[in-house]
């Protein structure tokens, strides 16, 4: 074979050398891998084909070998060459002896040569799905950093740092969450699995997994696991709650995840849009664990039924929308992170003369009333005891709707 066309084989496959996280051994044990089948498909055979690797230029080498017989006895053109052909080869060949003679691609045709290429693109391609999927099959839980590369409807396709293909799909995205091609997202592996031999790298902003990790991440006492966190319960963007404990009497855990003046936590409230982040202490008596779920409400007693996993909870009347939250968030992530049903009721020494908000039905529209029972008012005087100016920051309503509201209720007791 001659210079050029030794060049042309290496050269041909110039794009392949250095593909991605494939090393150049893989690489060339590929490339002999696919020239052998085509060595097969045009000699019949390969195993008088000796392949020459360099494995640092990269170059590869074909040589064919066959027996010199006389012209009348060749039984097998693979393996066997007649005298008069070796001899134009070189003159003083003799039969018995053995000629190597080099393959080109110009033996294997354009044609072949096309094939062998798409042959070797589809194996380098399996190759580099099946490199990625090992890469994060057992990654799960894991907190990923990568580059937003395309924002659709349903998904955001992010690019790791190696160029490698991750999906956020709209689902595990915060509803606050605005990507633009070019932005740094952090989200944590939720799920990673073949689909029609394509690794499908799922990622998400949602699950408790994510805040968990963002914890490890802030807090040195968690990462190292002086700080257990025992359950997390979100509603992603608005509100979570972390339940953590220590099992050494000098650290205090609460403490120590939200840091001096917030420092720790501020950090993951921003990361999370905002996120309302409850800490409280983890304990195994259940009265007192419901009453930290219940923060920032001050509760006055709780009952529990523990056969029917129910919890009564008595608040001043005060303190009943706080335990409920915007939203009714505070009440249902409390319920969540306990495993408890939580039914929230107002001391038994309030004023009788109360006047049920529904009886207002025909003065007030039902949305606005069911605005006012979203955060624990459910009679008059409840939605007359708040200011109005704390019934306008905690409802949905204008603070012209809450006066007409508050003249309407204040008529009933005068």
């Amino acid at each position: 074979m001659e210079k050029k066309e030794k060049i042309n084989l290496v050269e041909s496959f110039q794009e392949f050398k250095e593909f991605k996280n494939i090393d150049r051994v893989t690489m060339m044990s590929i490339l002999e891998d696919v020239f052998r089948g085509m060595l097969i498909k045009k000699y019949g055979t390969d195993e008088n084909i000796d392949f020459i690797i360099n494995i640092d230029k990269g170059d590869l080498e074909i040589w064919r070998n066959r027996e010199i017989v006389a012209d009348d006895e060749i039984e097998d053109p693979s393996l066997q060459i007649a005298l008069s052909e070796a001899t134009k080869i070189e003159p003083d060949f003799e039969v018995g002896e053995e000629v190597s003679q080099e393959v080109s691609l110009e033996d294997f045709g354009r044609r072949a040569v096309l094939a062998i290429r798409q042959n070797l693109a589809s194996r380098i391609l399996d190759l580099e799905k099946e490199g990625v999927f090992k890469k994060y099959k057992d990654r799960a839980g894991d907190i990923v950093t990568g580059e937003v590369y395309q924002v659709w409807k349903k998904e955001t396709l992010i690019l790791d740092d190696e160029g490698n293909e991750l999906i956020l799909p709209k689902t595990e995205q915060i509803p606050t969450d605005y990507f633009k091609k070019g932005d740094t997202v952090r989200a944590v592996i939720l799920e990673v699995e073949m689909r029609n031999h394509t690794p499908f790298i799922i990622l998400s902003r949602t699950a408790p997994v994510f805040l968990e990790r963002l914890f490890e991440q802030e807090v040195p006492e968690v990462f190292d696991g002086l700080i257990t966190i025992r359950n997390i319960v979100r509603v992603p963007g608005e509100r979570a709650k972390v339940a953590v404990e220590s099992y050494d009497d000098r650290i205090d855990p609460v403490g120590a995840c939200v840091g001096m003046k917030g420092s720790r936590i501020h950090g993951i409230v921003r990361e999370l849009k905002n996120e309302n982040i409850d800490v409280i202490n983890y304990t195994n008596n259940i009265p007192l664990y419901i009453q930290r779920a219940l923060s920032p409400a001050k509760i006055t007693s709780v009952n529990i039924d523990d056969e029917k996993m129910r919890a009564e909870v008595y608040l001043k009347p005060d303190q009943v929308s706080l335990a409920i939250g915007k939203g009714g968030y505070n009440i249902k992530l409390a319920g969540k992170l306990t495993g408890y049903e939580i039914d929230v009721y107002r001391e038994s020494d309030v004023d009788q003369e109360d006047v049920d908000l529904e009886e207002f039905s025909d003065e007030i529209e039902d949305w606005i009333l069911d605005e006012l029972k979203s955060i624990g008012c459910d009679t008059a005087k409840s939605v007359l005891e708040i200011p109005v100016e704390e019934l306008v920051r905690r409802t949905d309503l204008e603070e012209e709707t809450i006066n007409d509201v508050v003249k309407i209720l204040k008529e009933e007791f005068e």
